[in-house]
């Protein structure tokens, strides 16, 4: 009773210390908690970057689709760059802030190839709402927008090629580990979960070093995705990638990245391929490094998936 009555109303120094020192705490936990989830916030709610393009007069003779994906993702538009008839079909998976308008010239290269090509913007991304689950379900919507084209009777359904760029790249992976018409793959800056490309936001708002902010902004992250607590890292199904060429690109200006891709890389079954490049993020080099960033990719799909040119459209 005189404890309780002491801790209602301290009269001895330390008890005075104590009850400041909770206080205090108490008032810290709140702040890294509300700061932690205004970051969350931000991070899967990026600034969207959207490129306003008349399909009508761009070279290629694009097509656009709509599809639906799967939950509460809502409907997308994808621009359709048609090659040769029965051709394999080579999807681009953008990465984080990104959209698929700046993807373009990576896609011209490799139509120029007679491959059939397929961009479309994630959640979040380009003219999209929504939120980012920083791989999770754009995983569903690279397994959606597969499921359209596979349907359509120009394309061969079974022979399709993913490249994807850090999100766009654990979304390919996480795809091509559960569905067998993937036959190629090409992976930059690959993460193995979500929470990994979540430390990296952190810190690259400078908020990395403030004690529990990462811990903090991992456990709303995770409170917003409960439904997949229990995925498995994507090192776990790698075995599931045995016979799928795929190609491994860590950019040395992203070390963290970097080095993720190429954990990833080692613990990969055969046919593997790995790429240093000086500079990551393709819709940042320049003109140069694009074409010889480019080149690098179409050669991997004609040796890895060639194009099989059956009838000429």
């Amino acid at each position: 009773m005189q404890i309780l009555n002491e801790l209602r109303y301290p009269s001895r120094w330390y008890t005075k210390l104590s009850m400041a020192f909770l206080a205090l705490a108490f008032f810290a936990v709140l702040a890294i908690t509300a700061i932690a989830g205004f970051l969350v916030y931000r991070i899967v709610k990026p600034q969207r970057t959207s490129t306003e393009i008349n399909m009508a007069s761009f070279p290629g003779r694009p097509e656009v689709l709509d599809f639906e994906t799967p939950g509460t993702n809502g409907k997308r538009e994808g621009w359709f760059f048609p090659g040769f008839r029965g051709a394999a079909t080579i999807i681009l998976c953008h990465g984080y802030e990104s959209s698929r308008g700046e993807l373009l010239t990576l896609e011209s290269a490799l139509q120029d190839h007679q491959y059939n090509v397929f961009i479309f913007d994630f959640a979040a991304h380009g003219a999209n709402g929504g939120i980012s689950s920083l791989g999770y379900h754009e995983a569903d919507e690279v397994r959606a927008a597969v499921d359209l084209l596979a349907k359509r009777p120009d394309l061969d359904p079974t022979r399709f090629g993913l490249w994807g760029y850090n999100l766009g790249a654990y979304a390919a992976l996480r795809e091509t580990e559960s569905d067998k018409r993937i036959r190629a793959l090409v992976l930059d800056s690959v993460y193995e979960e979500p929470q990994q490309m979540l430390k990296l936001g952190v810190e690259r708002n400078g908020l990395g070093g403030f004690p529990f902010m990462t811990r903090a902004a991992k456990f709303s992250f995770e409170y917003l995705n409960y439904a997949n607590r229990d995925d498995p890292p994507l090192s776990k199904k790698l075995p599931a990638l045995a016979g799928v060429p795929t190609l491994y690109i860590q950019a040395v200006d992203d070390p963290e990245l970097a080095e993720s891709t190429r954990q990833l890389f080692l613990k990969a079954p055969q046919p593997r391929e790995q790429a240093i490049i000086p500079h990551g993020n393709f819709v940042s080099m320049g003109d140069e490094e694009k074409r010889s960033y480019e080149n690098r990719i179409v050669s991997f799909f004609l040796v890895r998936l060639p194009a099989a040119v059956s009838t000429v459209r």
